[in-house]
C-alpha cells in the first residue's frame, strides 16, 4: 500500500524549503529526514543552513529599507554552536554574548571582536576582564557593581564603550521566566535608578556612554509592546543610540502566526523615530526568530504502551529539549516517513522524570516502535540548555543545504561524561 499522504499543507513551523518527497518522507534542506537519523543517529539537532541565511538577509533588510544607521546582532544564547555563528557572521550580523564561555565561542567563530557586546545581570570580574582583552565594542552595564569593576580593569588613558540597560517597567504578553522589563526584573536598571547611573557614566574618565539598551522580553507577538516601553524611557537621554534587545516571536505549532520580520522592524524604527527621534543609531539582537524554524529533533521510538492514555517513548527528551518542561512550551510532531494523524499519544522522553513529555497530546499516524519522530521549531534553546541527565550523552548537530548533510557538532561519548572527573575509580 502506498504511504498515505497528509491533506494538509506541510506546517510553516517547518524549515523554509522543506517538502514532503514523494514516498512521503520529509525532506529538510535537500536531505530525507530518515535517511539523516540512519546516517547520524537519533537524538539529533538537523539546522537548515539557507533558512537561517534567509531569516538573517530578511532583517537586515527591514531595517535597511527603513533607516541609514543600525546594527542587526544574533542573541548567541539562542543556539550557541560555532558553525551556526559563522553562518550568521557571514551574513554580516554582529552578535552579543552573556558569559565569558560565549565570547570565546563567538571569537572562534570569526566575530570581529568590535562587534560583539557583553551582556549580563551578574558579570564576574573575570568574564569584564576577558571582554576588555577580545576587545568587544560593547560592554551592557547592568548594575553599579559593573561600573565598580570596570573603571578598575580599563588601564589608565584607555576608554571602554558601554551601553545602559534599562528596565522601563513593561510587561508584554509572554511567558513570566521570559519577560525582562518589567518593574520587578533582575535585569537593568530601573527607571527611578537609570539616571543616576547615567550621570554616573558621563562622569567616568574611562567608560564612555553610547546608548541605552532595553529587553523587554521573548516571544512576543504584540509590537506595540516596544513603543510604549521607548515612551516610558523617553525622559532619559539617548547619547544617540537605543540598543532595542530582540523578542519577536515564533511559531512553535502550525495555529500560531507571529508577525512578520518586516512588521516587527517597521514597528520598532518608527517608534524610535517617533519617541526619540530621527537621528538615533538602532541596534536590534533577535535570537530565536533567526534560529527557531531553522532546526528540527529527530527521535527513534523506543517503546509504545497504554497506562490509561497511550504513551510513545523515544530516545532523547528533557536533555536535548528543556522548554517543554521549563516553560510549558508546545510543539508539533510527526513520524517523519508518514506524516498525518490518527492516533492520540503522549509524546514522552527516556529521563527518568514524569515531567519529561514532550508533547501532550500528539496526533501521529500509526506510531511503530522504530519509526523516528521529528519535532520541527527546535533551533532555539535547545541545543543551548542540553544536559546529560541520567548519563544520556549531548546531542549531534547536523547542518544540511541542497542535499549536503555535513556533522558540525559531533554526539557526546561515555568517555566525555567523566572527562573532567579529576580522582580516579
Amino acid at each position: 500500500m502506498p504511504p498515505r499522504m497528509p491533506t494538509a499543507p506541510l506546517s510553516h513551523v517547518y524549515p523554509l524549503g522543506s517538502r514532503l518527497t514523494e514516498d512521503g518522507h520529509l525532506e529538510v534542506g535537500g536531505c530525507d529526514a530518515v535517511q539523516l537519523a540512519r546516517e547520524f543517529g537519533t537524538p539529533a539537532y538537523v539546522v537548515v543552513e539557507d533558512d537561517i541565511r534567509t531569516r538573517a538577509r530578511a532583517f537586515k533588510d527591514a531595517y535597511a529599507a527603513r533607516c541609514d544607521d543600525f546594527e542587526v546582532h544574533f542573541a548567541s544564547k539562542a543556539f550557541p554552536c560555532t558553525a551556526v555563528l559563522r553562518v550568521l557572521r557571514d551574513e554580516g550580523l554582529a552578535c552579543d554574548v552573556a558569559s565569558g564561555g560565549e565570547l570565546a565561542i563567538a571569537l572562534k567563530a570569526g566575530f570581529d571582536p568590535g562587534r560583539i557586546h557583553l551582556h549580563g545581570n551578574a558579570k564576574s570580574e573575570r568574564e569584564l576582564a576577558e571582554a576588555l582583552a577580545a576587545g568587544v565594542g560593547h560592554v551592557v552595564v547592568d548594575n553599579h557593581t559593573d561600573i565598580d569593576r570596570l573603571e578598575g580593569l580599563v588601564p589608565d588613558g584607555a576608554v571602554q564603550r558601554v551601553q545602559l540597560r534599562v528596565a522601563p517597567g513593561i510587561s508584554p504578553d509572554t511567558h513570566p521566566s521570559i519577560s525582562t522589563g518589567g518593574p520587578n526584573t533582575k535585569f537593568g536598571f530601573g527607571l527611578q535608578h537609570a539616571g543616576a547611573a547615567i550621570e554616573r557614566l558621563d562622569a567616568s574618565d574611562r567608560l564612555e556612554l553610547e546608548g541605552l539598551h532595553l529587553h523587554i522580553g521573548s516571544q512576543i507577538y504584540d509590537v506595540e509592546s516596544f513603543r510604549t516601553a521607548l515612551e516610558a524611557m523617553a525622559s532619559l537621554a539617548t547619547h544617540g543610540m537605543v540598543n532595542l534587545g530582540g523578542g519577536l516571536g515564533v511559531a512553535y505549532v502550525n495555529p500560531e502566526h507571529p508577525p512578520s520580520i518586516e512588521d516587527y522592524v517597521a514597528a520598532k524604527v518608527d517608534a524610535v523615530r517617533d519617541v526619540m527621534g530621527a537621528d538615533v543609531r538602532i541596534l536590534d539582537e533577535p535570537g530565536r526568530a533567526l534560529v527557531a524554524n531553522s532546526t528540527v529533533t529527530l527521535y527513534t521510538v523506543e517503546s509504545i504502551k497504554r497506562n490509561v492514555d497511550l504513551y510513545v517513548a523515544v530516545d532523547g527528551g528533557m536533555s536535548d529539549n528543556l522548554r517543554p518542561m521549563l516553560y510549558g512550551a508546545r510543539y508539533e510532531a510527526q513520524v517523519a516517513s508518514r506524516f498525518g494523524g490518527g492516533t492520540y499519544c503522549h509524546l514522552v522522553g527516556k529521563h527518568c522524570e514524569s515531567g519529561d513529555l514532550i508533547i501532550r497530546d500528539a496526533e501521529l499516524a500509526d506510531p511503530r516502535v522504530g519509526d523516528v519522530i521529528v519535532t520541527p521549531a527546535t533551533g532555539a534553546y535547545g541545543y543551548s540548555m542540553a544536559n546529560t541527565y541520567n548519563g544520556v550523552p549531548r546531542a549531534p548537530v547536523v547542518m544540511v543545504s541542497d542535499g549536503d548533510a555535513r556533522l558540525v557538532v559531533r554526539r557526546e561519548s561515555y568517555e566525555e561524561l567523566s572527562a573532567r572527573d579529576v580522582e580516579a575509580a
